[in-house]
């Protein structure tokens, strides 16, 4: 059912998926092809809020605090394993990949490398102050419209 928390957990999200997608861009080779990195992360952002926060709105700064980490924590749970599926089809497509286990085994493969190119100081403070302020607008949202 739609709330308020749930929307505002929404659009809190899918702001700061904005933001870590431009802050990532710049860490990642010159020959990157992004395409549709910043939309999927958003999009990504928006799923996050409203399925994970959104629920789990409740009172209390402490609360909202840990739901924002929780809720970014997803987020960028959700485009690590997104993005490196995305590169291991693009590799497989090339016939790169002996078989699905080699693939699947590729795309963790991936990931542990994109995680290592954006496990940075400024990345993860943004993620950690990004995703406690998230979670106590979504508290404030949901103890004012409840």
């Amino acid at each position: 059912m739609p709330t308020a928390a749930r929307l505002t957990a929404a659009m809190c999200l899918a702001v700061l998926a904005g933001i870590l997608s431009k802050m990532i861009i710049p860490l990642m080779p010159e020959n990157t092809q992004f395409g549709y990195f910043i939309p999927i992360n958003v999009a990504l952002g928006l799923l996050a809020g409203w399925t994970v926060m959104g629920p789990r709105a409740s009172r209390g700064i402490t609360a909202g605090i840990n739901n924002g980490l929780t809720g970014v924590f997803i987020l960028m749970l959700w485009g690590l394993a997104t993005h490196s599926v995305r590169e291991m089809l693009k590799k497989a497509l090339l016939r790169r990949y002996d078989g699905m286990g080699e693939a699947l085994i590729a795309s963790i493969s991936i990931a542990a490398e994109y995680f290592m190119v954006i496990a940075t100081l400024p990345i993860a403070i943004t993620v950690i102050v990004g995703g406690a302020l998230s979670g106590v607008i979504t508290n404030l949202v949901n103890r004012r419209y409840l």
